[in-house]
């Protein structure tokens, strides 16, 4: 579409692509129905290029999350979403069409922001529920979000917008990375990795002992730079100088390590669902008290008991630490894109 007058966001996408590949013409992907017309995918296109180096992979790049057309959203520094995404995948050297599952993966990304409004930043990570593909025995199951290493940031005529690149991962990396910094386990994959590449075949880099206690070593010195879970389930209510505190089974887990990598290295972090949130501080004594929000103040030993306390299972819990505090743990239903249950947790 480049040249094209009524596309300028389009236009400078593909100006922005044109340093890596110049005339090369990609193998792109439309939408049969935009989704501005009823249809069902979200992006109006994808491209994916085909490269050799570092090793072999498909570069595909979105067109959709930003404003691709007129201008239409009101802040004038920022095009749509502000970003697109791109996504580097291993492949054979003689593989001549890009996969589509890959393709429909990045459509259900683009459809989760679409649906939330949530969007994506450098740095951000997700749980996939399961392989990257689904029904493979492929161990990549998550994924973080980085910015593309070969395509900066671009300004057009309808705002700034900023490619991130999709990265896949192993579930126990993004543990590693939810102890530690999203950031700086990228700049230490990059190592194993280069470009990001997500590679469906490979092993968990944490099976290398000194990449693996070089992650260790950093949560242990940094803690956690996650500021906030976004749990489905919360609830708190205070009866008195009492508090009850409600979340579900899958985030039970989590929880202790917040605790670990932020109050116990003097940080606090957010609970925060749609209708509410709940901040949790380290503090001298603890307590509890609504502000703004509910803001539960504990002390290192109270922080410490209450990690070594959790557990991911139906129930009510209690801690000698935490005086006149109920923890209840409620089971988490994990479902499919149809909303069909896949599993209970808890």
């Amino acid at each position: 579409m480049s040249g094209d007058s009524e596309a300028p966001g389009w236009n400078a996408i593909d100006e922005a692509l044109r340093p890596l590949y110049g005339s090369t013409e990609p193998k792109h992907y439309a939408a049969v129905i935009p989704y501005s017309l009823g249809g069902n995918e979200p992006l109006n296109g994808i491209s994916a290029y085909k490269n050799s180096a570092p090793r072999p992979h498909w570069h595909f790049v979105t067109f959709g999350l930003s404003e691709l057309f007129a201008k239409e959203t009101e802040n004038p520094a920022i095009s749509g979403y502000g970003f697109e995404l791109t996504f580097r995948l291993e492949c054979a050297p003689d593989e001549e069409e890009p996969p589509a599952w890959a393709m429909n993966f990045l459509q259900n990304l683009a459809r989760y922001v679409f649906k939330t409004g949530n969007v994506f930043d450098a740095g951000h990570h997700m749980g996939l529920n399961g392989p990257i593909v689904l029904g493979s025995d492929t161990l990549i199951q998550a994924i973080l979000f980085a910015r593309d290493p070969k395509l900066p940031s671009i300004d057009t005529p309808n705002g700034s917008l900023q490619f991130l690149q999709v990265v896949g991962i192993t579930l126990d990396e993004l543990d590693a990375v939810k102890d530690w910094d999203s950031e700086k386990f990228l700049g230490m994959m990059a190592d194993f990795q280069p470009l990001l590449l997500t590679g469906l075949e490979r092993r968990s880099l944490l099976e290398d002992a000194r990449f693996a206690e070089a992650v260790r070593a950093g949560a242990e010195r940094d803690g956690s730079s996650m500021w906030g879970l976004f749990p489905s389930q919360l609830k708190w209510e205070r009866r008195g100088e009492k508090l009850e505190l409600t979340v579900g089974a899958l985030i039970v887990d989590q929880l202790g390590r917040m605790l670990r990598g932020r109050t116990l290295h003097g940080r606090p972090f957010m609970l925060r669902s749609p209708e509410l949130a709940v901040e949790v501080r380290p503090g001298e004594a603890v307590r509890w008290a609504t502000e703004e929000h509910l803001v539960v103040s504990l002390t290192p030993a109270a922080a410490r008991e209450l990690r070594a306390g959790l557990v991911a299972k139906r129930g009510r819990y209690t801690f000698k630490g935490l005086p006149g505090f109920t923890l209840v743990v409620q089971p988490t239903e994990i479902k499919d894109q149809a909303g069909q249950v896949l599993r209970v947790v808890g």
